[in-house]
């Protein structure tokens, strides 16, 4: 029998290494890049979330704060006063309200003036009558008198007014009685004394008293009331 010659041999030997070549084909592991491009993307990894960025503490204000506005001064207080002129030839009452003040300045027979005006903080006043020249000026002293003068009819009269108390002070009444316009004005004085004009048709005469507790006064056979004046 022969031996296989040398050309037998080597398709044997091609055989079999196209065969291997397949096995390992068929079978061997897929090259590292291939796996790579398979391989799912890795997850990114959340970013840290951006911590808070604390508030800066509030400064202090620098400015100054503002002055406190300086206090007024009181207005005076409210009172009625009642005194003389210092010829003792008339009276006079002052009533002061809220910063306001209205006057009567009478001689108890045929002179008399109606007078207001303001009174400053400092207890000062200026107060006018309805004619010209009708004037008092005065000046309240530690809140229990008042001291000035009054100009009436071209004539000047200082006077002195005390604080008075109830029933003291100034009251007036205004009627018509019997078909005539009366008006009255009284000035009662700190011991009761009573000075006052009644006028009938605007034509003055000494006035009837009143009851200076309730200010009841008969006119002409007609009773009246005589009231408190104020500013």
């Amino acid at each position: 029998m022969k031996r296989p010659g040398p050309v037998v041999t080597l398709l044997v030997g091609l055989v079999l290494g196209l065969f291997l070549l397949s096995l390992n084909a068929t079978t061997g592991t897929k090259p590292a890049s291939s796996a790579q491009e398979v391989a799912p993307a890795a997850s990114t990894s959340p970013s840290p979330k951006p911590s808070a960025t604390p508030s800066p503490a509030p400064t202090k204000s620098t400015a100054s704060p503002s002055p406190s506005p300086s206090p007024s001064r009181n207005a005076p207080s409210n009172a009625d006063y009642a005194g003389r002129t210092d010829d003792d030839s008339s009276a006079i009452a002052v009533t002061v309200r809220g910063g306001k003040a209205i006057a009567y300045f009478c001689d108890g027979h045929d002179k008399e003036s109606w007078l207001k005006g303001d009174v400053e903080d400092d207890g000062t006043m200026r107060l006018t009558g309805k004619k010209k020249g009708d004037e008092l000026n005065g000046r309240l002293q530690d809140g229990r008198r008042i001291r000035g003068t009054v100009d009436l009819g071209g004539q000047r009269y200082g006077f002195t007014a005390d604080k008075a108390v109830k029933p003291s002070g100034l009251y007036r009444a205004t009627a018509t009685v019997r078909g005539a316009t009366v008006d009255g004005g009284w000035i009662v004085l700190p011991g009761g004394d009573q000075v006052g004009i009644l006028k009938r048709d605007d034509k003055p005469a000494p006035a009837p008293e009143i009851d200076p507790e309730t200010g009841a006064v008969t006119i002409d056979g007609e009773q009246l009331t005589a009231r408190p004046v104020t500013p």
